[in-house]
């Protein structure tokens, strides 16, 4: 019953860390300031507009080099490793058909699912070899 619990709190404990972040800091940004945005008939926190030191919208519907380019401070010598993955994987993502569909289905549920498995196995045979090992 141990190994349940355990298992089912490695599957929870991130959705729940990701849930709790993204409450504090929506607490933390000014309603006022950003409650005119509507997007599609919902009031959204960030506008569409492209902005020079904040991420918005504009970086998530136009998945090209704007973001990269103003809010990235580090790591950028490390692009020539991981754009062709990350531009792979958005280009990947739009031949679906349904952008969003599948990067709800890829990235938010079967991508974590695959990490679960892989840790959870890795848990049982570490737990193996600690019982050969006694």
């Amino acid at each position: 019953m141990t190994k349940l619990f355990r298992n089912l709190g490695i599957l929870i404990f991130p959705f729940v860390i990701m849930i709790t972040v993204n409450e504090i800091v929506r607490h933390n940004i000014s309603e006022k300031q950003h409650s005119a945005h509507i997007i599609n008939g919902i009031r959204t926190i960030n506008s569409k507009k492209n902005l020079k030191d904040n991420c918005t919208w504009i970086c998530y519907y136009q998945t090209t080099n704007i973001c990269k380019k103003k809010h990235v401070k580090y790591l950028t010598e490390y692009y020539k490793y991981t754009d062709s993955f990350y531009f792979g994987i958005i280009n990947t993502l739009h031949n679906t058909g349904s952008y969003k569909l599948a990067n709800i289905i890829f990235l938010v549920i079967l991508c974590p699912s695959l990490i679960w498995v892989f840790v959870i196995k890795s848990l049982s045979i570490q737990s193996q070899i600690k019982k050969l090992k006694n």
